[in-house]
């Protein structure tokens, strides 16, 4: 039995890239689905495709390097972290993204500053 799944998608991703995979598939839920797409729309992956089960991602590498040289799972199941909208952390001093679930929906931490809305957050990726 799964107890995170937003962390069993990370992993996959994470170990994807150390293998030098082109893509990986994950078990599609809503919100997974609303992570995948922000990652697409930074530009930490090429593309992602979904079907009725599972979300194909198709990884991206910038001269044989991964484009997400990092991953990381703040708020767990045991551990809710949340922040509000002027708390908004920078990650690793702008260069990555932190992605947040607010009551406007999945969003990255630069949308939310602009909405002006805090929430939970998720994950940080740079």
């Amino acid at each position: 039995m799964m107890t995170d799944p937003i962390a069993d998608m990370l992993t996959r991703i994470r170990n994807a890239h150390l293998a030098l995979h082109k893509e990986v598939n994950v078990p599609r839920s809503k919100m997974k689905v609303a992570l995948a797409d922000i990652l697409k729309r930074e530009g930490y992956v090429e593309d992602v495709a979904t079907d009725e089960r599972n979300i194909t991602i198709t990884l991206k590498y910038l001269k044989g390097k991964a484009a997400i040289s990092g991953l990381k799972r703040v708020s767990t199941p045991g551990r809710r972290v949340y922040v509000g909208a002027h708390s908004i952390p920078k990650v690793q001093n702008g260069l990555g993204i932190c992605i947040l679930s607010t009551s406007s929906g999945v969003l990255d931490g630069m949308t939310a500053h602009e909405k002006k809305v805090g929430g939970e957050l998720l994950c940080e990726i740079w």
